[in-house]
């Protein structure tokens, strides 16, 4: 079996939703461009990917995907996924993660759909399903946070995480009115997107132990491991970092030598694939401490993750980023959460997801060969 064509389809996302998570991570135009990767083979086998998302256009990487990447998959065997992540992984100065991420992807759909099985099988299952959770944008007011996370609480998903205004007092009187509304048995996060200063982390910090709030995620800039290290000593809630620590799965080394995080953060489109991820996932393990499987930016990078989610031990949570409208796009019967809050597994052999080949074929605005 080898790889014998390679095309990237550009199209269209409309009416999206105007969202904000982060400085910097927001899409206030309603329009974006997603990327539909496709590995073809020899015997007809097909391995798909997306590329892209509400806030980050495929288009930015589409050309270094073409250019750098699909020279190394032709007429390669797609089953030796390690070699070509390794050759892909040569190329990172010349192309971006999320492109080597979607080749990957589509090499592993390709593998678990030649082998008749749902790709968590493949990678070695240890679960049928994983409780969800709401993952706000950030909103105006404090109320409305606290609306929104007793409408989940009641709608039976497991935990809800707070993206804040990122003004650290306000921040905390958000996470305060969470608190009150949701009560004491509910799981509530906090993620301040790298925003804070070491003392106002320290504060923040503080705050949300009181409240009892399950981790502490990226109140630091990305790269503060020293930062990380302080912090750590000085809190007892469990701290969230490495989600986007510059470099490729080896640069969690440091993190988890010096102690700078409890747990370890990543997905498919950040980290560049399932390769990477998986491993890492199991280093972590073998250092007593979960990888935590962060949103994937498209609607298949999510069921890509929900793949390495149901194949390790060491995750809590799947989660679900808000609103839907802005990150769901392209695929038929996306992943839902039941009356309890659970996912569960794709029952098709691959991603097992149903992509909207006619959605994307009128809204298609280039192919790249």
């Amino acid at each position: 079996m080898k790889i014998d064509d390679v095309s990237l389809t550009l199209f269209a996302w409309d009416d999206i939703p105007a969202t904000r998570y982060a400085l910097g991570s927001a899409n206030l135009l309603g329009h974006s461009a997603l990327g539909l990767l496709t590995l073809r083979t020899d015997d007809g086998l097909e391995g798909h990917a997306f590329l892209g998302s509400a806030t980050y256009s495929a288009a930015l990487d589409a050309q270094g995907l073409i250019a750098k990447l699909k020279p190394l998959v032709m007429g390669q065997d797609p089953l030796d996924r390690e070699r070509l992540y390794q050759d892909m992984w040569k190329r990172n100065r010349h192309t971006s993660l999320r492109s080597i991420g979607a080749m990957d992807i589509a090499l592993h759909d390709i593998a678990a759909k030649a082998a008749g099985v749902p790709l968590y099988k493949l990678l070695g299952g240890y679960r049928q399903s994983i409780r969800a959770y709401a993952s706000s944008a950030i909103m105006t007011s404090r109320s409305e946070y606290a609306e929104e996370a007793v409408r989940y609480r009641d709608g039976g998903w497991a935990a809800y995480k707070i993206h804040p205004p990122t003004e650290w007092r306000e921040d905390i009187e958000v996470c305060r009115a969470v608190r009150a509304a949701v009560g004491d048995d509910f799981d509530i996060m906090l993620d301040s997107t790298w925003s804070y200063s070491y003392e106002q982390a320290i504060k923040v910090g503080r705050a949300i132990e009181e409240l009892n709030f399950y981790w502490y995620e990226d109140p630091l800039a990305d790269d503060d491991l020293m930062g990380c290290i302080k912090l750590r000593e000085k809190l007892s809630i469990p701290l969230m970092a490495t989600e986007y620590s510059p470099g490729g799965f080896t640069n969690y080394v440091p993190w988890i030598i010096n102690k700078a995080t409890d747990y370890l953060r990543g997905d498919v489109a950040v980290k560049g694939g399932i390769t990477p991820i998986l491993k890492t996932a199991h280093l972590a393990e073998a250092f007593g401490m979960n990888y935590e499987v962060h949103h994937g930016g498209n609607s298949l990078n999510n069921w890509a993750n929900l793949h390495v989610i149901l194949s390790i031990r060491n995750t809590t949570y799947f989660e679900v980023l808000l609103p839907t409208e802005a990150q769901k796009y392209g695929i038929i019967d996306d992943l839902e959460p039941d009356a309890d809050g659970v996912i569960h597994a794709p029952t098709a052999p691959g991603l097992g997801a149903k992509i909207d080949f006619d959605l994307i074929q009128a809204k298609t605005v280039d192919v790249l060969r």
